[in-house]
């Protein structure tokens, strides 16, 4: 079952003022069309300035399309807004709540904006504010928290209307790592057990290939691939090669030679390839009896193609 539907989504921007100056027009969105099913996890990717975060505003309402529909739950977003909004929540890794608000205060306006009611308003922050770990915090102002704490408060203040859709804009940026695992756990988890269905943004692509069933990658406005993040890697034959010479100096002067790039750390050598030339490449180390100890082979990530196509 469908939760959202996008067709020919634009948005255009002009400058300058007619009939003063000729207006250039600047296309951020160029006619995208895409789908979110219930439960699915599905990742936006693409370079800055690729129109992620403004098609994400777009769904949010906003911002106003310059053409083109969306449907949240078979219904016409621009008919029914209020109706939809009410079941989807959002959070950005670079938005900011009233700072001289607690994180109680800050919470409960949003769960009374969403018609949450008493004692119910209270009983969804104490979950969630543990659920992200920052119970403690409850009563501290906004405005004194750190940038993964404040963070964390606005992924709880996504959650707080038990959203069927949760739109996500890099949450996990100002994250450490041990907390941004745990976000992402808490985001499955919210899937396997209700059923929710997210669209997130991320440059940290290891959490976009361990989180999402389906990635859309943008560029320039337009959508250049839709595909699972195992496939997307598969783009891109590169490969990296590790190897650990017994003669590492005889390797490097061979590599010299053939211009074959490489990083070097004491007698450990990496290079990248093709990963049809391996082969090969072995074959002429073994013919000019450049012995090596030990071998190991990284296959393309969700990483390598994303910078192959942000090129």
């Amino acid at each position: 079952m469908l939760v959202l539907n996008v067709r020919n989504l634009s948005k255009t921007y002009s400058s300058g003022f007619w009939p003063f100056t000729t207006q250039q027009m600047y296309i951020a969105v160029d006619a995208i069309s895409f789908h979110l099913a219930k439960g699915e996890i599905l990742g936006f990717l693409g370079p800055n300035g690729a129109g992620k975060t403004t098609t994400i505003q777009m769904l949010l309402g906003t911002l106003t399309p310059s053409s083109g529909s969306i449907t949240y739950f078979g219904a016409d977003f621009a008919q029914h807004r209020i109706a939809a909004l009410k079941k989807i929540g959002y959070a950005s890794g670079y938005d900011r709540l009233p700072g001289r608000l607690t994180v109680t205060e800050n919470l409960d306006i949003v769960a009374r904006v969403y018609g949450l009611t008493q004692p119910r308003r209270m009983q969804q922050i104490e979950k969630l504010l543990k659920a992200f770990g920052i119970w403690e915090l409850r009563d501290r102002q906004v405005g004194s928290l750190s940038a993964g704490q404040a963070t964390r408060v606005m992924l709880a203040k996504a959650f707080m209307c038990d959203p069927e859709i949760v739109l996500f804009d890099e949450p996990t940026a100002s994250l450490d790592p041990d907390v941004a695992y745990e976000v992402r756990q808490f985001i499955l988890q919210q899937r396997n057990e209700r059923g929710t269905s997210v669209l997130i943004t991320s440059h940290n692509m290891d959490e976009v290939t361990e989180l999402c069933d389906r990635v859309l990658v943008l560029k320039k406005g337009v959508i250049i691939a839709d595909d699972t993040p195992e496939r997307l890697a598969q783009l891109t034959s590169n490969v990296r090669v590790h190897l650990t010479f017994v003669e590492p100096e005889r390797a490097v002067a061979y590599f010299r030679d053939a211009h074959v790039l490489y990083t070097a750390q004491a007698n450990h050598l990496t290079i990248e390839l093709d990963e049809h030339t391996i082969a090969q490449f072995l074959a002429d180390l073994g013919e000019r009896n450049i012995i090596y100890s030990h071998i190991s082979i990284d296959k393309p990530t969700l990483e390598d193609y994303f910078l192959s196509i942000a090129k």
